[in-house]
């Protein structure tokens, strides 16, 4: 295992030391052959940078008001989770997998893949304690990008955990309590405490200022990067008035903003309306105690750094015991809110980065799922057809066979249910054919 400090370069061993050299029985022979290694040399470093720079460059997503641009076009998104990307490619006999993925994600005509490009103090750990990070793993992220920019997919990539699956905030503040210089035991601490506050900007610019191994590309200058995410669903439960983590965005994001100013940025919000939300707003909220988590989707969405606002369709954990057409209808509602904000109140696209239908649902049947992302996909497209604010899905999550132990009662294994995976590439030709017209590109002409 190599551990690197911040960005350098990892601990290695002394070079060993050089060996006795013995005299060649032809002296003739050593010029020619060292003037072959030099021509191999020069190659090798300035073939190999001139064959890189030929490479096909995919360019960055940029915003115009309420929409996404991509060399001057509207660019739609009709994307999928599949968080486990890294983690699979930290060792050579599962990487196919995230290989198999993009693949089938290129054949859908999905266009965004939203991943973790964190893994805080488990297994296959990126950060495997406070600034110290595992360069094994970190050329298992650079493989991924490279991957997904071979198959034309982006990556929108999570920064952090608020929940404590891959460490999380909660092994930010045990770290700190380890090292004895946590100010509270609580996992809030996170937000507030200056010294965890510091430690987590020093993981931003590890990742921010990360040059691939593969390509010789710092993260921050790779168009194949989509967006960054803060946290994937950020609550601070012991101040419900929202200040602590507004504090903490505002902070962070500018922070990003500093070092990386080409990519976008958003929170990774779930969308609930806080305290500072008006009273319309906060009963769309699907219970009164969801005001209370200390977010509020639209204070949070307006900090200037902050790019697109993001959203999470959750309607199994958030309404038990409703039955299907009660979760649409609400759904329809927490759809059509969300984007009525982006429109008119913040001025941003709006991304519904997490959506899915769980198979333990009473009575359960893949046609259910097919009502469900087909209602969330029309508002999607009824909206884009406007000019609206609604941006793109991403649909909680794609897996390939052999990986029970990384599914939940959302997973969804391409392939095995050809009415999903019709509709899925429906959405995308609907949502290629609004960006290019007439004009379809050619991976997108075999898609649609």
């Amino acid at each position: 295992m190599n551990f690197v400090w911040g960005r350098k370069g990892s601990w290695s061993k002394p070079p060993p030391g050089s060996s006795k050299r013995t005299k060649p029985r032809n002296g003739k022979l050593c010029p020619a052959l060292g003037f072959v290694c030099c021509m191999v040399f020069m190659y090798m470093a300035f073939g190999a940078v001139k064959l890189r720079s030929q490479e096909p460059r995919s360019s960055f997503v940029k915003r115009n008001g309420t929409h996404f641009m991509v060399d001057g076009r509207v660019f739609f998104v009709n994307g999928w989770n599949s968080y486990w990307l890294m983690d699979q490619a930290a060792e050579a006999s599962s990487r196919s997998r995230v290989t198999e993925i993009f693949q089938t994600g290129a054949r859908m005509g999905l266009t965004v893949c939203r991943t973790w490009a964190f893994n805080d103090g488990a297994d296959h750990a990126l950060q495997v304690s406070l600034g110290i990070f595992d360069e094994r793993v970190f050329e298992a992220l650079d493989w991924v990008i490279v991957e997904a920019q071979k198959h034309g997919i982006r990556l929108l990539l999570s920064l952090v955990n608020n929940l404590q699956p891959y460490g999380g905030k909660t092994q930010y503040v045990k770290w700190a309590r380890e090292e004895g210089f946590g100010s509270s035991s609580t996992n809030d601490s996170f937000f507030f405490d200056p010294s965890i506050r510091s430690y987590f900007k020093i993981y931003l610019k590890t990742i921010l200022t990360r040059k691939n191994h593969l390509t010789g590309t710092e993260y921050r200058d790779d168009p194949t990067i989509f967006a960054w995410e803060l946290m994937n669903e950020p609550q601070c439960t012991s101040d419900a008035s929202g200040d602590t983590l507004q504090e903490w965005i505002e902070e962070m994001a500018e922070y990003v903003k500093r070092i990386d100013k080409k990519h976008l940025l958003t929170v990774g919000l779930e969308g609930f309306y806080g305290p500072p939300s008006p009273p319309e707003k906060t009963k769309v909220n699907p219970g009164k105690s969801y005001g209370e988590l200390g977010s509020d989707f639209l204070r949070n969405s307006k900090t200037p750094d902050i790019d697109f606002a993001s959203a999470h369709i959750n309607p199994d954990n958030w309404l038990m015991d409703a039955n299907l057409t009660e979760k649409t209808d609400y759904v329809s509602k927490w759809v059509t809110s969300h984007i009525e904000d982006g429109e008119k109140e913040l001025h941003k696209p709006v991304l519904f980065t997490e959506f899915g239908l769980s198979d333990k649902n009473k009575n359960f049947d893949h046609s259910h799922r097919a009502t469900f992302y087909k209602s969330i996909y029309d508002t999607i497209y009824e909206s884009a057809l406007r000019n609206g604010a609604g941006a793109g899905t991403f649909i909680w999550h794609f897996l390939v066979g052999g990986m029970e132990k990384y599914t939940d009662d959302f997973g969804i294994i391409p392939g095995e249910t050809p009415s999903i995976d019709r509709l899925i590439k429906e959405q995308s030709c609907r949502l290629i054919t609004l960006q290019h017209g007439k004009d379809l590109p050619e991976r997108s002409s075999t898609v649609c």
